[in-house]
């Protein structure tokens, strides 16, 4: 079952879906700078474009380009930044 998400005024959004391994999402951003809480462990790659990502517990931006992934743990909040639309696949839970 495929379910939709909006976030930042319609600037994010993505479709959440099953996997044999939990739950996930594809989606795209557009440039912007965004701020993201996470309730479970979340494993994001990026698919197109480039995410420069603030992880937790730090203030250093890091450059994350297609291929690549970060993770952030449960209970955590990351600041995102794109100049371009960017997708991504995230992968929930352990």
């Amino acid at each position: 079952m495929l379910t939709q998400n909006e976030y930042f005024d319609g600037k994010v959004k993505s479709i959440g879906f099953d996997t044999p391994d939990g739950k996930a999402t594809v989606g795209v951003m557009e440039a912007g700078e965004y701020e993201f809480g996470t309730s479970t462990h979340e494993y994001m790659k990026v698919i197109s474009g480039s995410l420069t990502v603030i992880l937790p517990g730090t203030d250093a931006e890091t450059i994350f380009h297609p291929g690549e992934a970060f993770e952030v743990e449960e209970g955590q909040s990351f600041k995102v930044k794109t100049t371009e639309a960017s997708s991504y696949l995230c992968l929930y839970g352990e």
